[in-house]
């Protein structure tokens, strides 16, 4: 029996797609709200959800473990602003808010941003 891989695939090949998602992932953090379709929020929101999990613990190890896969501003970010934020919850730092279609061409989109 064929069992089906985790995730979604975009139509892109490996390097392009964690690509797509590593910069969906710095500019959510940077910005701290995108919009983009519904699929890519929902495939961005538990790797960010894991970001700030990891970043509470606030050590150095971690710290340039994120700087292997972010940008220096966006990890400073994470770890000095965001993570602080949520030291008291225990997950579900995002949300998704569905916005209806685009106009051109009627894909469904979505605006993921950080829960205040």
């Amino acid at each position: 029996m064929r069992k089906l891989k985790k995730g979604r695939k975009f139509g892109l090949k490996t390097g392009p797609r964690k690509a797509l998602l590593r910069s969906l992932a710095e500019a959510l953090i940077l910005r701290e709200k995108i919009r983009t379709t519904e699929a890519k929020a929902k495939e961005i929101a538990p790797i960010v959800e894991r970001y700030v999990t990891k970043a509470k613990s606030k050590n150095l190890a971690s710290y340039r473990n994120f700087l292997k896969i972010l940008p220096k501003e966006s990890a400073k970010k994470l770890f000095d602003e965001i993570a602080p934020r949520y030291q008291a919850r225990s997950g579900g730092y995002t949300r998704i808010v569905k916005t209806g279609r685009r106009s051109s061409d009627g894909g469904k989109t979505a605006i993921l941003e950080f829960v205040k």
